[in-house]
């Protein structure tokens, strides 16, 4: 929906709402025309129902107000006496119509100072699980996120079985696109597996600001800017089109910011010429041929056992004289070249080919994973010519993200109709790649991350699980707790939130005994 479609259906809930409640609000001591002001009619309705001003805010955040209309509806029928179960039920159920039949039916008599608590253990269980659901909605979408690691890209940074928070606030928390949808969780309901959100309507997303901008070499939650799939690792369903912020979670690595030239030369990355410089904690992998004398006994399984690989090995000759081990550090190589016996340790770099290959953009280039670009990372507001060359790396942005009409007939380009020789960008782009070079589905693969793509940055390892392992042996006890950023080998501060725990138990503990002894 467009911002006037949004703006002319507002006016017609604004209206809906003046119908069916301009009597209650005159029987509450209020004038007629009260009802009708929008947002102002909300302030005077949280007055009548005998509640805080400020949830009147809570009736304009998405997901959050799907939670506080059926409360409302509820709260006003009780502050017309409106008490009973089959009351409730019908306000519910008849989505607030039910209102209607009171307001012009019923005798109206307000009840300004009713009693606030429930008149039942399960009345009152129901109401504090809706704050709690809307408490946790709020924090989930504009403040930190759980989020779990499922693949190795960024292995050695972050662990598969890396249980995140993920900071929303951060580069700037992102308003709900998907109006309708379950609080709490992304596009499918755990257990039924089923989707958790309906298509339409959609919101207009706005980005609070931030308290910092996305810089190079920072692991950014992002979403997956190609999503088509239903599950991750399952390719068997049809591909589905999802809002923005329904598409799978993905966590990469930023090697390229808006307005930056970027390449990749033998597996390294270079910005505007200069190799990028990573961070100490980042440990990059890709996949080395090791070959061997013959002559020298290996003991491969010890050997392997004790080398810093990520992912499998395995001989590629039949002589078993080579072995490709898919994802090693620079480290892990070192320490083989001392190996007795071993010939050689080189890196498996993909050179630039003579023909299309599968990067992005697929089919127009003979750039590798390893070997690629320059290419230009688009910025906000700035301009790139447009022709058959230059089109491949930003149709994409131009008919999805940006949202023209774009056609192509031969060399002349259309956006919107109008011949097009040049371009100006709406928004930033970002490069992620993973740090598991050989084994990471990455923007080499499909391109550019919008800017209203961004989830949030990680902040904190708070859970990690070794999905080898059994019982607590699946527990990394030394990562839990850890920053995910800085410089250095991670330290744990897991001793610290257990002592923090104590404490509050403890603190409780003398504070319900006091509360106990003044009764």
């Amino acid at each position: 929906m467009t911002l006037t479609q949004w703006f002319i259906f507002f006016l017609i809930v604004q209206v809906v709402h003046f119908a069916g409640t301009w009597k209650l609000y005159e029987a509450a001591g209020h004038k007629r025309w009260e009802a009708a002001v929008p947002i102002y009619n909300a302030i005077v309705l949280m007055k009548i129902i005998n509640r805080p001003t400020w949830w009147t805010i809570l009736l304009f955040v998405p997901v959050v107000n799907l939670i506080m209309f059926p409360v409302v509806w509820v709260e006003t029928l009780r502050s017309f006496g409106k008490n009973s179960t089959a009351d409730t039920l019908l306000g519910i159920f008849t989505f607030g119509f039910y209102i209607y039949y009171v307001n012009y039916t019923q005798p109206l008599n307000h009840i300004p100072d009713r009693d606030l608590r429930a008149n039942s253990k399960i009345g009152d269980t129901i109401s504090s699980f809706l704050f709690a659901i809307v408490v946790a909605t709020i924090v989930h979408t504009y403040i930190m996120q759980p989020f779990q690691i499922p693949t190795s890209s960024l292995e050695k940074s972050l662990l598969v079985g890396d249980f995140l928070f993920v900071s929303k606030f951060h580069y700037g928390a992102r308003t709900p696109s998907t109006t309708v949808a379950l609080p709490m969780v992304h596009d499918t309901i755990p257990v039924i597996n089923k989707r958790s959100y309906l298509f339409k309507p959609q919101l207009p997303s706005f980005r609070f600001p931030g308290v910092q901008k996305i810089e190079k070499n920072d692991i950014v939650v992002f979403n997956w800017p190609v999503d088509t799939v239903v599950r991750f690792f399952d390719a068997s369903t049809p591909r589905v089109d999802k809002p923005i912020d329904k598409k799978s979670n993905y966590v990469k690595r930023c090697v390229g910011t808006p307005g930056d030239s970027l390449s990749i030369v033998d597996g390294d990355v270079h910005i505007n010429g200069k190799k990028l410089i990573m961070p100490e904690r980042a440990r990059p992998q890709t996949q080395y041929f090791v070959t061997f004398d013959g002559k020298t006994p290996i003991d491969f399984e010890h050997v392997l056992s004790s080398l810093d690989i990520t992912d499998g090995a395995g001989f590629i000759s039949e002589r078993r004289d080579t072995l490709l081990i898919s994802a090693m550090t620079e480290r892990g190589a070192e320490a083989l070249r001392k190996v007795p016996g071993i010939v050689s340790v080189t890196k498996g770099i993909d050179k630039k080919g003579q023909g299309p290959t599968v990067v992005f953009p697929k089919g127009y280039t003979n750039w590798t994973v390893d070997n690629y670009g320059p290419l230009y990372i688009p910025e906000e507001g700035k301009t790139v010519a447009l022709n058959r060359q230059s089109l491949p790396f930003y149709k994409k942005i131009i008919a999805e993200f940006e949202g023209h009409d774009l056609k192509v007939n031969g060399d002349e380009i259309r956006i919107d109709g109008k011949v097009a020789k040049s371009y100006t960008f709406a928004q930033n782009y970002y490069w992620m790649m993973g740090d598991n070079r050989h084994r990471s589905e990455d923007s080499r693969y499909w391109g550019f991350v919008p800017e209203n793509h961004v989830v949030g940055k990680p902040v904190l390892i708070w859970m990690s699980l070794d999905a080898n392992k059994k019982g607590f042996g699946k527990i990394r006890w030394e990562r839990m707790f850890t920053t995910v950023g800085g410089e250095g080998e991670p330290v744990s501060y897991f001793k610290f939130f257990l002592i923090a725990l104590g404490l509050y138990f403890v603190a409780s503990y003398f504070i319900k005994k006091r509360k106990a002894a003044q009764e």
